[in-house]
């Protein structure tokens, strides 16, 4: 442990003795670290926004059908344009032949303007949802309450507001529950406000207003997609209850055994595995881009050590007259080119955590530093240091002390 101090001792002399070559030396290293430092702090912070996003919308312990599947490209999608629309009938289905269901909502939307007295907001997400919305966990009430069954089953003029929504009409000075709204000119009487959700690259969770599926379909139109969301009665059998859904939309819409279904089912998991599909690319890119860096500069560290090596050849000639073994040298060499390596990420991590913190704070996009990613960038130029330093350490273990001795 004490060689490895002094070695290190002597390595962060020589950085500070020679600070301009030390830092020209290590700046392939700088660049790659804070490369992945930058994007893999912010990638981070971006896929916990998306998935807390995506579960507000979706929700963890739920799954939802819609017309059309997964498609990814125009013959797939052309395969599937003929889908008949989700209906009525399909959540009756559902209901009737799945046991593991315990609710089954249909739910539409539209944007609208939502108006009281002089203040207006223009295209605000306006949902329709029937009445088992009750029993999803996306939908809350952080101020008064949520629509009851029997309000949502009449059609009657009731609605729940997003919190930005309510704070844009209200304000913070007036209580919105219980005052009149107009949604594209009708009256609505607000039971409750949601809690706050924040916001994803910039737009806002939060602007939207819930009212029943009869009401919306008379404001906007009985034509409208619907999508079904259903909730299994315990979690752990969410496959089980894909499958009983499945069958019964089958057993509902006619379908013969080698027809293929004419429905989509998703969860969040399917969602969030269609966003890291499209993220792992960045990271394939990334590597690329990180490794070419290292590679550049390990290059750049393994001659910078051999011209050390020759700068210091009379000294290394010196100690093995002493007695140092080859072991020693080739400890020292090492040492000095892992630190002289390792100089260069921490300054890479310091400056990559800075540009995805500044980014974060100027730009809708989030950031989340992580440990492992800081240990990881730190770690590689180790390993890089370690790598491109070994051939200079087992040269200068190999010189001839007499020869050495000899040179000027």
């Amino acid at each position: 442990m004490n060689k490895f101090l002094d070695s290190a001792a002597i390595a962060l002399d020589a950085i500070w003795s020679s600070k301009l070559r030390s830092f020209m030396t290590v700046l392939g290293n700088i660049v790659a670290v804070t490369s992945i430092i930058a994007v893999v702090s912010l990638i981070q912070g971006l896929n916990a926004s998306v998935k807390q996003a995506i579960l507000n919308q979706a929700g963890a312990d739920s799954f939802n059908i819609q017309q059309f599947p997964i498609t990814r490209s125009d013959e797939e999608f052309e395969k599937v344009r003929a889908n008949p629309r989700i209906t009525l009938a399909d959540a009756r289905a559902i209901k009737r032949y799945s046991e593991l269901a315990s609710a089954v909502m249909l739910d539409s939307s539209a944007g609208g303007r939502i108006t009281y007295r002089d203040r207006s907001i223009d295209s605000t997400r306006i949902q329709g949802v029937t009445s088992d919305y009750v029993n999803f966990s996306s939908f809350d009430a952080e101020r008064g309450r949520l629509m009851s069954p029997t309000e949502v089953e009449t059609a009657r003029p009731a609605t729940v507001l997003g919190w930005k929504t309510a704070d844009r009409l209200f304000g913070e000075s007036v209580d919105p529950l219980d005052k009149t709204i107009q949604i594209e000119g009708v009256h609505f009487r607000v039971v409750g406000v949601s809690a706050k959700r924040g916001s994803l690259l910039g737009q806002s969770q939060d602007e939207f207003a819930v009212i029943p599926l009869g009401q919306f379909q008379m404001m906007f139109g009985s034509r409208r997609q619907l999508s079904m969301t259903v909730k299994p009665r315990d979690v752990a059998q969410i496959g089980e209850a894909i499958d009983e859904a499945t069958t019964a939309l089958r057993i509902s819409r006619r379908l013969k055994p080698r027809q293929p279904d004419n429905f989509g089912i998703f969860t969040s998991d399917t969602i969030l595995g269609i966003y890291h599909s499209a993220t792992n690319g960045i990271f394939a890119v990334l590597i690329g881009v990180v490794g070419l860096s290292l590679v550049v500069g390990g290059i750049v560290i393994m001659n910078i050590m051999l011209m050390v090596v020759t700068e210091r050849t009379r000294e290394i000639g010196l100690r093995k007259a002493l007695g140092a073994r080859r072991s020693d040298i080739t400890a020292q060499i090492l040492t000095e080119s892992t630190v002289l390596s390792m100089f260069g990420g921490v300054i890479g991590t310091a400056l990559g955590g800075a540009i995805a913190v500044t980014i974060a704070a100027f730009t809708p996009i989030p950031a989340s530093v992580e440990v492992w990613s800081v240990a990881l960038g730190i770690g590689i130029t180790a390993v890089v240091g370690l790598f491109f330093g070994l051939y200079p350490a087992m040269r200068a273990a190999r010189l001839d002390p007499i020869e050495a001795l000899r040179r000027e």
